[in-house]
């Protein structure tokens, strides 16, 4: 069995009961259709040609009454199934999603956001399709086919060798096809993919495209795009047509033959009419199920690649997990200490290089340098999005590869230069922080970040929803909003990465002076390219080459007319 396939059982496994009563009601729907074709030979031989009113009567009762037992058992079966491959499939989606919870920035770096969400989204339904619309009638026809077969052979055992004649030319045409289906859904959806990468990319920068006016420009590379998605689903078509269409017209030339040989054999008086008209009927009936089996084996083939697809993700090596023996850490002092900690990126030199920092509980120190000199790099690791390539970090004494991640994430909390806002309320966006918070909690943490003023002029308030990505505030009000939302967390520690980088010098200076209480006695890293907010630290340090080559105070390093000073000459310029 495929590799893929297997895994996806795994999935199958913990519903094996459900499946199981799927599985009876299923098998006692299809014993009773097999059962209506049998009528037409008494149908025909007693009733007809015997000219029996009375077993006319009852075959037809008898008729009507299985079709509807076994139309009953098809839908309730049929049902059930759908339901439980709803929840194989959510837990197939579930697991995808926590598998990327768990990837570092360094995915979603090299990953397009268009990949991701048609991996999640449109690949797993296609699973869920298959699963939900062909494995149900894969059960049925299965079981049909070999009630059939059975008594076929039985009504006449020379016909059904004759309906056999073209089955193997039938089964190569089937085989012959497969991988070159496989081979263009996969292309179909990459480019479908593609272009769903190229959507959410434009959306996003709209603003861009519309002040360059590049609108035209970028309906030709969609046009680009679209065209060579029309080609591959052109091509996945015409191989689906031919897959499907060349092995039902053999079944239907091996259909001719019987009814020329079984005709033969009538005229003979070798079988009776009734037994030619069940095998057709039956043979008839088995066209439904055979076709259905062929159009599974395409449904297949589609879904092996959205099962490859999805594994891709699965299968991305995860750079950061919790040691099986992880400490727990309810209660932290924010003690830090960087022991000769080197870090690289994939592009070559380490952005870190056996940096070492000591910060004691309560201490207060700002990170400065040049761009690419690692200081984003640096709250990545405390909040372990990735984990030192040599050295290590401690909190409190401990390894932060020896705690639980929930432990950590809830003692160390970074506000990103451009923080992510939901499509939700203010209130909604700093509560997320901690839910079970207070409404006051949530105004205090408002206030000491200074949305005090942008809060009184919206219209509800503190419940004014932000839009998509907080598209209705500013990108200052974004930065106050997640300063808000980390002070919420009361962290022990708290990075603040650029947190101020776009407000304004008045604003930067209000909302440093609201929550300096706040960081007073929590240990707080400034990672800043703003003099003003390097001078509220204790300890100001300066990266270069990934390692500290200046420390002290603000008014120190300024005072030595050196590469501190030309940073800020630079910054201010």
């Amino acid at each position: 069995m495929d590799q893929d396939l297997r895994r996806a059982l795994g999935y199958v496994a913990p519903y094996w009961r459900r499946l199981a009563l799927v599985l009876v009601l299923s098998l006692f729907g299809t014993a009773l259709s097999l059962a209506v074709p049998f009528l037409s030979r008494a149908l025909v031989d007693r009733a007809l040609l015997g000219r029996d009113v009375g077993a006319l009567v009852r075959i037809v009762l008898a008729f009507t009454a299985l079709s509807i037992a076994s139309f009953a058992l098809n839908v309730v079966s049929g049902l059930r199934y759908t339901r439980v491959s709803a929840e194989i499939l959510f837990d197939m989606r579930l697991a995808l999603f926590r598998h990327l919870q768990r990837l570092s920035p360094r995915f979603y770096a090299a990953m397009p956001l268009g990949q991701i969400a048609s991996r999640i989204n449109s690949d797993i339904g296609e699973i869920q399709r298959v699963a939900a619309e062909l494995a149900m009638a894969w059960v049925g026809s299965v079981l049909f086919l070999v009630g059939a077969v059975i008594i076929l052979i039985k009504l006449d055992s020379l016909l059904f060798v004759v309906s056999l004649a073209l089955l193997p030319f039938t089964l190569w045409s089937l085989v012959s096809y497969r991988r070159k289906l496989e081979d263009s859904v996969t292309v179909l959806r990459d480019r479908s993919a593609g272009i769903g990468s190229f959507l959410i990319e434009t959306l996003q920068g709209m603003k861009l495209i519309t002040s360059l006016n590049a609108q035209e420009r970028e309906v030709s590379r969609f046009r680009e795009r679209n065209d060579a998605f029309i080609d591959a689903l052109m091509r996945m078509r015409r191989l689906s047509y031919v897959a499907g269409g060349v092995p039902g017209l053999m079944l239907s030339a091996g259909s001719g033959i019987v009814f020329l040989v079984g005709g033969w054999r009538v005229i003979e008086g070798q079988i009776t009419m009734g037994t030619l008209v069940a095998f057709i009927a039956y043979q008839m009936r088995l066209m439904a199920p055979v076709q259905g089996l062929m159009g599974l084996y395409t449904g297949i083939a589609t879904a092996r690649v959205s099962l490859r697809r999805v594994h891709e993700i699965l299968d991305t090596p995860v750079d950061v997990s919790e040691s099986p023996n992880a400490v727990s850490l309810p209660e932290s002092r924010g003690e830090l200490r960087f022991e000769d900690v080197t870090f690289t990126f994939s592009r070559g030199a380490p952005v870190l290089s056996s940096f070492q920092l000591d910060m004691p509980s309560g201490s207060r120190v700002a990170i400065v340098g040049r761009s690419g000199e690692g200081k984003s790099t640096i709250a990545d690791l405390l909040v372990r999005h990735a984990d030192p390539d040599a050295g290590r970090i401690l909190l409190d004494g401990h390894d932060l590869r020896t705690l639980r991640l929930a432990d950590l994430r809830r003692h160390v909390v970074v506000v990103d230069q451009d923080p992510f806002v939901f499509n939700a309320s203010i209130a909604e966006n700093i509560l997320y922080a901690r839910p079970g918070a207070s409404r006051e909690d949530v105004v205090s943490s408002a206030r000491a970040a200074g949305l005090s003023s942008l809060i009184e002029r919206l219209p509800q308030g503190i419940d004014t929803s932000l839009g998509e990505r907080g598209r209705a505030l500013s990108a200052g009000e974004r930065q106050r909003v997640a300063i808000a939302r980390a002070l919420l967390a009361d962290p022990a520690v708290l990075v603040l990465d650029e947190a101020t980088g776009a407000l304004d010098p008045s604003t930067e200076a209000q909302v440093v002076a609201g929550y300096e209480a706040l960081m007073r006695g929590r240990t707080t890293i400034l990672i800043t390219h703003r003099l003003e907010l390097a001078r509220r630290a204790e300890r100001v340090v300066m990266l270069d080459g990934g390692q500290i080559v200046r420390s002290g105070s603000a008014a120190e390093l300024l005072g030595e007319n050196g590469p501190f000073s030309e940073l800020f000459a630079i910054a201010q310029a």
